[in-house]
C-alpha cells in the first residue's frame, strides 16, 4: 500500500508515523501543495493518507493561498472515504474541510498537556489501544469546533484533542508524531515566525526526559490507522 504524507514544512515532517508505515511493509510518499508540483501518482492509487502539521494557521488563506486549494484536496479526500488521519493543523484543515469553524484557542498548549479520551474513544478502531489519559505534547494556538456528525475521541482543558468522521478520518491536535530532534529544531527556530509564541525553557529537557514513551503511544495509534486503512484496501 502506498500511503501519502501531506506536509507544510520541512521542519514537520511525519516522524516516527514514517517509520511505522514503512515497518508494515508500506511506502511513504511527502508531497505539498505549496510545492506547486503534481502528485508522484493519481490520488486513487494511494490507500491512505497523513496530513501534519505547520507554522501557518488554518485561517491564513491570504498569506498562503495554496490553503485554499488544499481545502479542497481534503474535500475531496472526505468525499472518497479515503482513509485520512490529519496532525495539528492537518486536523484543524480537516475540520475545516468539513465545514467546521477554526479559531484561536483560548489558551495556547506549547509543550505536555495531559489528554483524556472521551467514552466514544472505547470502541474506536484507532483510539481503544490507548490509555485513557496521557500527557500529550502539544504545539498549537488554534482549535476548531467539532464537524457535523462527527464524534470527539479526547479532550485537553483547552479544546478537542482527537476526532472521527465518518468511518474513514481522524484527526488529533497532539503531535503523536514528533521526534525529538523536531522538537529541538521547533525550539530552535520558535522566532523565526512572529506569531509563535516563547516555548517554556524546560522544555527540550522535559521531552528528553518523556520522548521514548510518547514516540511508543505515537507508534500504537499510527499503527492503529495504518491496520484501518489496510483493512480498507482488501475490501476494495
Amino acid at each position: 500500500m502506498d500511503v501519502l504524507a501531506v506536509i507544510h514544512g520541512e521542519r514537520v515532517r511525519a516522524g516516527v508515523f514514517g517509520d511505522v508505515v514503512e515497518e508494515r511493509g508500506h511506502r511513504l510518499d511527502e508531497w505539498s501543495l505549496a510545492w506547486e508540483t503534481p502528485l508522484a501518482q493519481p490520488l486513487d492509487s494511494y490507500g491512505a493518507v497523513l496530513v501534519f502539521g505547520g507554522a501557518m494557521h488554518a485561517d491564513q488563506d491570504d498569506r498562503h493561498p495554496w490553503l485554499r486549494e488544499e481545502n479542497l484536496f481534503l474535500q475531496r479526500l472526505l468525499m472518497l472515504h479515503m482513509p485520512v488521519l490529519g496532525v495539528c493543523l492537518g486536523a484543524q484543515l480537516l475540520a475545516k474541510a468539513a465545514l467546521a469553524p477554526v479559531y484561536r484557542v483560548a489558551t495556547p498548549e506549547i509543550g505536555w498537556f495531559d489528554v483524556e479520551l472521551t467514552d466514544d474513544a472505547r470502541d474506536d478502531p484507532v483510539f481503544s489501544h490507548l490509555p485513557q489519559d496521557f500527557e500529550a505534547f502539544q504545539w498549537h494556538y488554534y482549535t476548531h469546533d467539532l464537524p457535523g456528525g462527527a464524534v470527539e475521541l479526547a479532550r485537553s482543558a483547552a479544546c478537542t484533542q482527537a476526532f472521527r468522521l465518518g468511518d474513514s478520518a481522524w484527526g488529533i491536535q497532539f503531535h503523536a508524531e514528533v521526534t525529538l530532534p523536531q522538537v529541538e529544531s521547533w525550539i530552535e527556530h520558535e522566532d523565526d515566525d512572529e506569531e509563535r509564541g516563547h516555548p517554556p525553557e524546560e522544555l527540550a529537557e522535559t521531552t528528553r526526559a518523556r520522548i521514548e514513551g510518547w514516540n511508543e503511544l505515537g507508534r500504537t495509534l499510527c499503527g492503529s490507522f495504518v491496520e484501518a486503512a489496510e483493512r480498507v484496501a482488501v475490501a476494495v
